[in-house]
């Protein structure tokens, strides 16, 4: 066998170098384009390391994948690490969780406000939906927190213990402009109106007077409340997937077969057959729901709202085979988009989109290691969340920024880019660090693929 030459291994007294040069990215991002300084000094410390330099240290943290308080220890050192964050006092790890667990209520809503500041800052795009709404997504999603005693963790609706995070995203791009954390056995419509308080006003501030909303929400928030509420929200159009319940698929496809025939009926029924053995009926209903005591009535005292009704009928499977019973589903979505505006099909395919929210959450449970949440407060991992809500945001922008566009390291065209990829591509860059002249200055290898999106990035956030 032919021996391979080795390497010699040193390490250098007089030079450093980081494999993490995206970091000055995200300093530039929190300190220039957040009011995190302004918000934080409101929180009186008397001594002690300031707040600012804790969320500083955690974000960064966070924006190379790693959630857990000890790996603060790593980086205590490393002279780049709070240089590109502009760190002065480094905290360690038992202290950076002593002042979350004392502060994380009163840090929890500075970091919400930091999260739209950094989208308006940065002009971050927010593209609308083909009616011209800007979509907001709004979901509760599992994170599997087993095995551990953690407060607030409890049994979810997929089967494990854990916590289920309520979740707002904004526009096709998905910004996240509301994360908080919910027990795993809260339901998902338990206090959503508070959460709507919360979120709707934010959404509203960053599309301007002007622009309309479209909130989507699932089968889980199908309540008269929430259509209440929303059909006197100015500005806001919702879609909300309808929660059958214990309605009969036959007895409707029976209702619907007598309103073809019937010429002079209420409904008016559309049949499609994509294939043998499979027919869909689609339909529209509007209905006329009184408003409860408790809500602030019209002058009318009710509202209308449209409900769009796909029932699917299947006499043979996809594989031939004929069935002794029909297989019959039953679906709806509550909207209050008119009929004129947008046909049957077109809300349902509007509300198909909501499902790109999944990813979403995907991305901030392992791209940004949050699955299993660090503390066992519930307070912590609430502001633990929060942060990784706002470095989403940061990492996202950055990905759109640089990895879409033609400087863009090679990669399959992509309107935007998940997480882990802006890490790979431009967080994880290497370079060496050289202080010449009272300056500092990064230095990419000459064949580095990523430095002129890396470039791009750090002028658009430096004198943008």
């Amino acid at each position: 066998l032919k021996k391979m030459r080795h390497f010699q291994l040193v390490q250098s007294a007089t030079e450093f170098y980081t494999s993490h040069s995206g970091l000055a990215l995200v300093g530039l991002a929190l300190n220039r384009h957040t009011s995190l300084i302004k918000g934080t000094r409101s929180i009186v410390k008397r001594h002690g390391i300031p707040n600012i330099e804790l969320i500083r240290t955690y974000v960064g943290q966070l924006s190379v994948g790693k959630s857990d308080f000890d790996a603060v220890e790593n980086v205590r050192k490393d002279r780049y690490f709070k240089q590109a964050l502009d760190i002065k006092q480094m905290p360690s790890s038992a202290r950076l969780r002593q002042r979350f667990d004392e502060d994380a209520r009163a840090l929890i809503p500075i970091i919400d406000e930091a999260k739209i500041d950094f989208i308006k800052s940065t002009n971050a795009p927010i593209t609308p939906l083909s009616t011209g709404h800007v979509a907001l997504d709004m979901d509760g999603f599992p994170m599997d927190n087993s095995g551990t005693k953690k407060e607030g963790v409890s049994r979810t609706y997929k089967g494990h213990d854990g916590y289920v995070p309520m979740s707002a995203y904004l526009g096709k791009e998905g910004w996240c402009i509301g994360m908080e954390l919910r027990e795993g056995s809260w339901h998902g419509q338990k206090e959503f109106g508070y959460v709507l308080d919360r979120v709707l006003p934010r959404a509203h501030k960053l599309i301007g007077r002007e622009g309309k909303l479209l909130l989507r929400l699932d089968g889980g928030h199908d309540a008269k409340e929430n259509r209440e509420r929303l059909a006197q929200e100015p500005g806001t159009d919702f879609l909300i997937k309808w929660n059958p319940r214990k309605e009969s698929p036959e007895t409707w496809i029976e209702r619907v077969e007598k309103q073809s025939d019937d010429e002079s009926a209420q409904w008016k029924v559309e049949w499609q057959q994509p294939r043998d053995g499979k027919r869909i009926a689609l339909l529209t209903q509007y209905l006329t729901e009184d408003y409860s005591q408790t809500t602030q009535q019209s002058q009318e005292g009710h509202y209308t709202v449209r409900r769009v009704i796909r029932i699917t009928e299947r006499t043979i499977d996809k594989t031939g085979q004929k069935l002794l019973i029909p297989d019959i589903t039953l679906e709806g979505w509550w909207t209050t988009l008119d009929e004129t505006e947008q046909d049957n099909q077109a809300i349902i395919n509007l509300y198909k989109d909501h499902a790109t929210s999944e990813q979403f959450h995907s991305e901030l449970k392992t791209d940004l290691d949050l699955e299993r949440l660090p503390s066992g407060k519930f307070d912590t991992n609430d502001l633990v969340l929060t942060l990784g809500a706002l470095t989403y945001n940061i990492l996202r922008w950055i990905g759109l920024m640089g990895l879409t566009g033609e400087l863009s390291p090679v990669r399959h065209p992509a309107k935007r880019r998940r997480i882990r990829t802006v890490m790979q591509e431009l967080m994880y860059l290497a370079a060496r660090v050289v202080e010449s002249g009272h300056r500092l200055k990064l230095k990419f290898s000459s064949y580095c693929p990523g430095f002129e999106a890396y470039r791009l990035v750090y002028q658009q956030l430096a004198y943008g």
